[in-house]
């Protein structure tokens, strides 16, 4: 499949994901679960148990844009210590009407980005087609670009866009020192710097600073409202105030200036206040699972096993296995629908032949699993691929 045809959620056949949906919904024990595993009904009660407190309840729907949606404009804006910002209904919208922005201010349509970043694997070329921009490289290593490899393009680019984490890649961060390198890197170039921070709100554990200070060092910042603080869906984009008039005006010409989104702001508001204050722990906690899980996978025998990166940056990292992706999410379900433990989500053909990647996220759920549990929980999946119904057989491929 080309690239521009990828979707960040791949759509499973019905019967399969209805099968996995209810398995995580029935589970007692959930290492790293997914909040759409919650029917309507579960998302409806939470944001009616929660709204109470993230907004008065007693002000009226918002109309294109005001009210509670200024109100979380205003909540991110001071929480990234930015003088405004604008909510988008999608993250690839405002990536979009960024870039644009940032090209028509600098005059250059070139962006400089990483190959594995959103913009190129996620959002179907949009920069080009929609925008007329065009991406530069500064490295196709799985990691962030250095200060010497911004310095070294070989053309100008008038924006340098930066996903922090870089999930593709393995939700890899760079230190603090390497990232103001690169933002330095990119002024000495004259150029501004946009960070795609649909996860940045987990970063600040890694950085050892607050996110202020991480959003200072760019001129512009994505936010996601539902990638770590759980919400419904829904974006925000940050920096400075006539910037954000900009956006704007950019947000109401590709369709984004919805009649009413209280239900979405009402969320993205809630889980700023339940989720940010955990995600020191849930990082934290994500070392423990990380190492667990390769203790797990030396006891079983596995005879290849990669958990990437080796310590966690984030509250969340790849597992790579060799076995056939099918077969591993068959077990993973069935150690569900049994045992009522459910361990990993999905698991995918990794890039590498032979191979099966998945993304373990460390959230709420998993702060009770002690590395006892862990490793006892993988040894009963594993035990469960050599079972004839296991999606095609747990033998090592390759």
């Amino acid at each position: 499949m080309a690239d521009e045809q990828k979707t960040e959620h791949p759509v499973d056949p019905p019967v399969d994901r209805a099968r996995r949906m209810a398995a995580l919904r029935g589970a007692e024990r959930v290492l790293s679960g997914h909040s759409l595993a919650l029917t309507i009904g579960d998302r409806l009660a939470r944001l009616a148990a929660e709204a109470p407190e993230a907004y008065d309840l007693g002000e009226g729907v918002d109309i294109y844009g005001d009210g509670v949606v200024e109100e979380l404009e205003r909540r991110v804006a001071g929480l990234l210590g930015m003088e405004a910002a604008a909510f988008f209904p999608t993250g690839t919208m405002a990536q979009q009407v960024a870039l644009r922005c940032w090209a028509g201010r600098t005059g250059s349509p070139v962006v400089a980005a990483h190959p594995l970043s959103h913009l190129e694997v996620h959002e179907r070329n949009a920069y080009a087609t929609v925008s007329g921009l065009r991406m530069v490289h500064p490295t196709s290593d799985p990691r962030p670009p250095t200060a010497e490899e911004i310095r070294e393009l070989d053309e100008p680019f008038g924006t340098l866009t930066l996903e922090l984490p870089l999930r593709d890649a393995g939700f890899v961060l760079p230190t603090w020192e390497e990232l103001t390198e690169v933002v330095a890197a990119a002024r000495d170039r004259d150029a501004v710097v946009h960070f795609d921070g649909a996860r940045l709100w987990e970063c600040a554990s890694h950085f050892g600073v607050e996110l202020p200070e991480i959003a200072a060092l760019a001129d512009s910042v994505y936010v996601s409202l539902y990638k770590s603080l759980d919400g419904i869906s829904g974006a925000v984009l940050a920096g400075p105030s006539s910037f954000v008039e900009e956006a704007k005006a950019w947000r109401h010409r590709y369709g984004g200036t919805l009649f009413q989104q209280w239900p979405v702001a009402l969320a993205g508001l809630a889980g700023l206040d339940r989720e940010l204050p955990r995600l020191p722990a849930y990082v934290a906690h994500a070392k423990v699972v990380a190492e667990a899980l390769k203790d797990a996978f030396r006891a079983a025998g596995v005879p290849w096993f990669r958990v990437h990166p080796d310590v966690p940056h984030t509250h969340q990292f790849q597992v790579w296995l060799p076995y056939p992706p099918e077969a591993l999410t068959a077990a993973g379900v069935r150690l569900a629908e049994e045992t009522g433990t459910w361990v990993f989500n999905r698991w995918d053909a990794a890039p590498v032949p032979g191979l099966a990647v998945t993304e373990v996220s460390v959230a709420a759920s998993a702060l009770a699993w002690t590395p006892a549990a862990v490793r006892d929980a993988v040894g009963a999946l594993l035990e469960r691929l050599d079972r004839p119904d296991g999606g095609g057989g747990g033998a090592p491929v390759g």
